[in-house]
């Protein structure tokens, strides 16, 4: 360091040194750094920039195909309804036809049982008549002692039967 007495002598050399070492840094910073720190700041923007657009178009796309998925999806469903609603109606007439086949079965077995019953019920009153005319007769004859013809006991209780 300079002596206090040569300070005014040598203050204006220092300041000019100190001007051309300044002026070095600053020509080679401003001329030799800046713009590589700015072409670093550029291209990272840029490409920030790009990825951000890149990123949006990345989800437009998604979007799109997400709606094209829940369009498949809707698709899908209403066809799955439209096949369920057709087999449901198809068991409906399935289930109809087996009804109608056990209902005609069971009408032809009613009508049969009918038809027994009827021949049963006619055949137990030919029965009964017999036995009433036969019975009519014996309690005739046993009240007055008198027997009473076959045709006669035949029409007495046809009439009481018949109204």
């Amino acid at each position: 360091m300079p002596q206090l007495y040569q300070l005014a002598t040598v203050t204006w050399s220092q300041w000019l040194w100190l001007a051309i070492a300044l002026g070095f840094i600053f020509f080679v910073v401003a001329r030799g750094m800046v713009p590589k720190i700015q072409a670093t700041v550029t291209a990272r923007e840029q490409k920030i920039a790009g990825d951000l657009e890149a990123a949006q178009k990345a989800r437009e796309q998604a979007e799109a195909t997400e709606e094209e998925y829940r369009k498949q999806i809707e698709a899908s469903r209403a066809e799955a309804m439209k096949l369920a609603q057709a087999a449901k109606q198809e068991g409906a007439r399935e289930s109809e036809q087996r009804t109608r086949a056990i209902d005609a079965q069971i009408g032809d077995r009613i009508a049969a049982a009918e038809a027994e019953i009827r021949k049963s019920l006619e055949s137990a009153k030919g029965e009964l008549d017999g036995v009433a005319v036969e019975a009519a007769g014996e309690i005739f004859a046993k009240l007055t002692g008198k027997t009473v013809p076959a045709a006669e006991a035949t029409r007495a209780v046809k009439a009481v039967l018949n109204g």
